[in-house]
């Protein structure tokens, strides 16, 4: 099993949003970033963990826990001209761009901030996200880093 840190704007889709969704489970689409995308579609698997991630936000952090469901598949929102997440060079016969299902599990005791893991970063240094100017919406997490942040929950 791998881990990962997904990055959502709770005003576009929250964690709550998850959890209310059917089967609690929701495509993670739109996303339009080549080495984000490339996470998705190489090195995801059915089963992996996520850390659902609040940005663009008052307090930015992690808040729950989902988990990767299903396989890989194209990302429709590209081909569909009145999605915000259109792509017109996007061919539905040669996809550029791909999608995860992505499962709720459970919230967190309590929002891990951003700020918080910043104070943390000797223990974190590897971390993608607290490395100064790193603004990948997907991005993996070492189970070393997993372990530590649940130990800060």
């Amino acid at each position: 099993m791998a881990y990962w840190l997904m990055k959502s704007e709770p005003d576009e889709f929250s964690f709550d949003d998850l959890k209310n969704r059917p089967e609690q489970t929701e495509p993670w689409d739109g996303v339009r970033n080549y080495q984000a995308r490339n996470f998705m579609r190489d090195a995801m698997q059915d089963g992996d963990e996520v850390f659902f991630y609040h940005s663009n936000c008052d307090i930015p952090g992690i808040v729950g826990i989902a988990r990767v469901r299903g396989e890989t598949r194209p990302d429709h929102t590209a081909f569909d001209p009145d999605d915000k997440h259109f792509d017109p060079k996007s061919d539905p016969d040669k996809p550029r761009w791909y999608l995860r299902d992505i499962q709720y599990v459970r919230p967190l005791a309590r929002t891990i901030s951003l700020k918080e893991l910043k104070d943390h970063a000797e223990a974190l240094q590897d971390f993608a996200l607290v490395r100064r100017g790193n603004r990948l919406s997907v991005m993996p997490v070492d189970a070393q880093h997993w372990d530590y942040i649940l130990g800060l929950e």
